[in-house]
């Protein structure tokens, strides 16, 4: 009986260890340079305005590139983030900036807006990522290195987080020591067809072959649906090692918790066997449940493996010096995170900007 009740907590081990080895191949792995800097188009939905909102779209505009050009668009005229747009123009008179307005009626609105403006660009190239994402000065040259592989279709980026509020503290730390080695694994074993929101940089004439932003257009996990019709075509999804970083908003348990089943239950749509098996990742719960069976060494063992794993990620990989500090919390931000997958196993139903929206078996929203 010790030994069945060590069995999760062993396979836990295995699956923290690719993790390790994930890690340790991303340190070795080689950076590609740009023999040549194709123009780029950034198109970058806007909806809301938060804090960060200004400095992260400014890390847009002063990339250390020689030809791109950024355009924001809309589907609210009365958006608070118009302001903050404005206001880059007027401080950049001289960048390519545009503000368009995009009304549409698509059950996902962020993909709607970006319908528009990507009827809008003028280059072959085109990077989208979210609003709140915040960049390097040389973000753009290291993402378009891995386009000049011809096997490459779409580049994405790891991401870290930051927040001023203790739940969303708790938020990031999860980004950085669980979502962030699941997709190290991820790509580790072979499943490498998803883009992650964070960037998303593919060639224009790709999105036409897939049938543009309009095919995604009904779908939540519109990242997901991009990288994977993309890769369909043939191509594979790289990841670079730049890292960018994102604002999270959460300001109490109630928030974090809705946003995190809302994700929970979108993978779910999107990867339903995937996530079944993410119950073998939760190596917290397992390594309990080995040392009251009796089988204190196997639970050691998991634990040690888990924390060394997710803090070699969190900062040797996301550069991310919050998490040293926030390390003795992951055991409980595991527990959290299991009753956050068992919450994605249930429902149909997430909230996301402002509107109640149910999920279809694929992924598809349609309002409640």
């Amino acid at each position: 009986m010790i030994y069945l009740s060590a069995l999760p907590a062993l396979a836990a081990s295995a699956y923290w260890l690719l993790a390790l080895v994930a890690v340790i191949r991303r340190w070795f792995e080689p950076e590609p340079r740009a023999a040549v800097l194709p123009p780029i188009s950034v198109l970058k939905p806007i909806h809301g305005r938060d804090p960060d909102l200004y400095r992260a779209i400014r890390s847009h505009v002063v990339q250390d590139y020689p030809e791109y050009e950024v355009l924001f668009g809309f589907n609210d005229p009365n958006d608070a983030g118009i302001q903050d747009v404005l206001r880059l123009i007027s401080e950049f008179p001289d960048r390519s900036l545009r503000l368009i307005e995009a009304p549409n009626q698509a059950p996902n609105g962020k993909v709607g807006v970006l319908a528009r403006l990507a009827t809008e660009a003028r280059y072959p190239l085109l990077l989208v990522n979210d609003s709140d994402i915040t960049v390097a000065s040389d973000y753009l040259r290291r993402v378009v290195a891995h386009l000049e592989d011809p096997r490459t279709g779409v580049v994405t980026c790891l991401y870290r987080a930051r927040s001023q509020h203790l739940p969303g503290k708790f938020e990031a730390l999860g980004i950085a020591t669980d979502f962030a080695p699941g997709v190290l694994v991820s790509r580790l074993i072979g499943v490498a067809r998803f883009a992650l929101g964070s960037t998303m940089l593919f060639r224009a004439g790709d999105l036409r072959r897939i049938g543009g932003f309009d095919a995604i257009a009904r779908h939540i996990a519109d990242d997901y649906e991009l990288g994977r019709r993309i890769s369909e075509l043939g191509y594979q999804v790289a990841l670079s090692r730049t890292v960018v970083e994102t604002a999270l908003q959460g300001r109490s348990w109630g928030q974090v918790w809705r946003h995190q089943v809302r994700w929970a239950r979108t993978i779910r749509c999107s990867q339903p066997a995937g996530y079944v098996g993410v119950i073998v990742t939760h190596a917290t719960l397992w390594a309990m449940l080995a040392w009251v069976a009796g089988a204190w060494p196997v639970a050691m063992a998991a634990f040690g493996i888990r924390m060394l794993a997710g803090l070699a990620v969190g900062v040797g990989v996301l550069h991310d010096a919050q998490v040293a500090l926030l390390a003795p919390l992951i055991p409980l931000r595991d527990l959290w995170g299991f009753a956050v997958w068992a919450a994605g196993l249930l429902g149909d139903t997430v909230e996301w900007r402002g509107q109640r929206l149910r999920l279809s078996r694929d992924g598809r929203i349609t309002p409640v």
